[in-house]
């Protein structure tokens, strides 16, 4: 590739661009992470951080990826052998199993077609005959980053309570939080995983577990080991505004910045952003004449589009194109769908015109890679932004 002109498409589900002014937050001076100005840095982010999740309990945060987040949802909440329900709704609910496997943990891992979410009438189903409570909880990734679907949690809680089983509910919402309506509280989440470089608009770094009043009981009876995981010295320690061990002091000014940007345009409006740039992509991939990953119309990702590519075309190739023809990074198909499908990041600082360049570029490297597809797309994406946001 010549040496690009213009600024890179990042379009990629994850890591996101990063905000001019969050990476300016980041580029201040690290303080003392004893002191008192780095203690009121840490108390204003865990009482800002709480309505992005949709709770009014305590989150837990480490210097770690969305997988440390992961293990300490699972060290902190079970004990060897114990058995848990998981879906799979795609590679990172695969990823999810394998990890628990690790840790001596007995997974029920319910199939799937990676093109559908978390069935709710399965999981009754399950609970429904396991009269003795041996499963000790369920694992839901909530919108899946590899497929681009999003799983029904409120649909899954209520099958949990209509089967008045005790499972611990965990939810992975590491490509949806801050992008996608989401309800610690409301939807009687135990543990909601997730971490900064998505929807919070961060680099990596941040992994955060948001805790229920049944988590935190869990945590006493849970005999995993865990030290570094381990919830009860952070929640010390934040007390006071504080952590037990090194904080990721310059991500957390970013995170602070990142948090007043998504208060002060409005969590909700921030949905609806999310939602009509996800109809837009949809629009133009039909238009083309493609397939979207995605079957179940209630389940699409307002975070991400999974286009499929006709049999006999290779979707890294039209990753290829785009790239070097156009400097614009898409997302690869990962575990059995490499290779079938390119999946269009549309999350976090993103605007409307930023969509229709992205639009432009994928349709310009379909037609360059060889796949066959009608005219059309931009302009069914232009006709759903063209509406009012509120219309």
């Amino acid at each position: 590739m010549a040496q690009p002109i213009g600024r890179h498409f990042l379009q990629i589900p994850g890591p996101t661009n990063v905000p001019e002014q969050v990476l300016r937050a980041m580029s201040a001076p690290t303080i003392d992470h004893r002191g008192p100005e780095f203690a009121r840095l840490t108390l204003d982010i865990l009482d800002a951080i709480k309505p992005v999740f949709g709770t009014a309990g305590p989150v837990v945060s480490y210097p770690s990826s969305g997988t440390g987040a992961w293990e300490a949802a699972l060290v902190n909440t079970l004990s060897s052998g114990d058995r848990v329900l998981a879906f799979e709704t795609g590679h990172f609910a695969t990823l999810w199993r394998e990890l628990a496997e690790r840790l001596g943990l007995t997974v029920d891992f319910v199939p799937g077609d990676w093109r559908h979410g978390a069935d709710p009438a399965t999981l009754a189903e399950r609970l429904a005959a396991d009269r003795e409570h041996v499963i000790k909880a369920v694992c839901v990734v909530h919108n899946e980053t590899s497929t681009g679907v999003t799983s029904r949690i409120a649909d899954i809680r209520r099958a949990m309570d209509d089967a008045g089983h005790p499972a611990l509910l965990l939810v992975d919402t590491i490509s949806s939080l801050g992008s996608i309506d989401y309800r610690h509280d409301e939807w009687g989440v135990d543990v909601t995983i997730a971490c900064s470089q998505k929807g919070l608009m961060l680099p990596p770094g941040l992994g955060f577990n948001a805790l229920s009043g049944k988590a935190l009981q869990a945590v006493e009876t849970a005999s995993l080991p865990r030290s570094y995981w381990d919830w009860r010295p952070i929640l010390e320690a934040n007390r006071r505004g504080f952590f037990p061990s090194t904080p990721a002091t310059n991500l957390l000014y970013g995170l602070r910045e990142a948090l007043h940007m998504l208060a002060d345009e409005g969590l909700a409006d921030v949905f609806v952003r999310h939602l009509r740039h996800a109809e837009a992509t949809r629009a133009a991939v039909r238009a083309w004449g493609l397939d979207v990953l995605c079957l179940d119309e209630r389940e699409h990702s307002a975070a991400l589009t999974a286009v499929v590519v006709p049999e006999g075309h290779d979707a890294d190739k039209v990753r290829e194109v785009i790239l070097d023809r156009f400097n614009m990074s898409l997302g690869a198909g990962l575990g059995r769908l490499a290779g079938t499908v390119f999946r269009i990041g549309h999350l976090g600082h993103f605007n409307d015109v930023s969509l229709a360049g992205t639009l432009a570029g994928v349709q310009l490297g379909l037609e360059l890679a060889g796949v066959p597809v009608r005219a059309g797309g931009i302009d069914a994406a232009l006709r759903v932004l063209a509406r009012r946001a509120d219309a």
